[in-house]
């Protein structure tokens, strides 16, 4: 098994932390802790940590956890019933934040289009759902 997941996620390498030791003028990076740190809030002991866990390992604690979740009864809006959206509204109308940003660009005609516009879809929608 490869160690990209430790590459990737866990910090630089002893040859970049020499290179940045040598760089600021330390020897460790103990030396760089106690040159930053004030005293008076240094934690001065040594932290016990866990041995760590492989990628597939972290994978499996996360689903283990995951699965002690339990689901219960939702009261989410009176009237909310759960619908399938079609992809193409998805795709063109809720992803497309024209539809629902007040951003809009800086010639004034198309500006005031873009407006009108939005308050038209909100007036339908308001119409459609019964919501002010």
């Amino acid at each position: 098994m490869s160690n990209e997941f430790l590459d990737r996620h866990i910090g630089p390498n002893q040859a970049e932390i020499d290179a940045m030791l040598s760089a600021i003028g330390c020897d460790s990076v103990e030396q760089v802790v106690a040159r930053t740190v004030p005293e008076s809030i240094l934690f001065g002991n040594r932290m016990e940590v866990e041995e760590g866990l492989t990628e597939r390992d972290s994978l499996a604690l996360a689903k283990k956890l995951a699965g002690q979740n339990q689901l219960f009864s939702n009261f989410i809006g009176q009237g909310y019933y759960g619908t399938l959206m079609p992809t193409v509204i998805q795709r063109n109308i809720l992803e497309n934040p024209g539809w629902y940003t007040a951003y809009t660009p800086y010639q004034a005609e198309i500006s005031q289009g873009r407006l009108e516009m939005l308050l038209t879809f909100q007036q339908m929608i308001m119409d459609l759902t019964g919501m002010d």
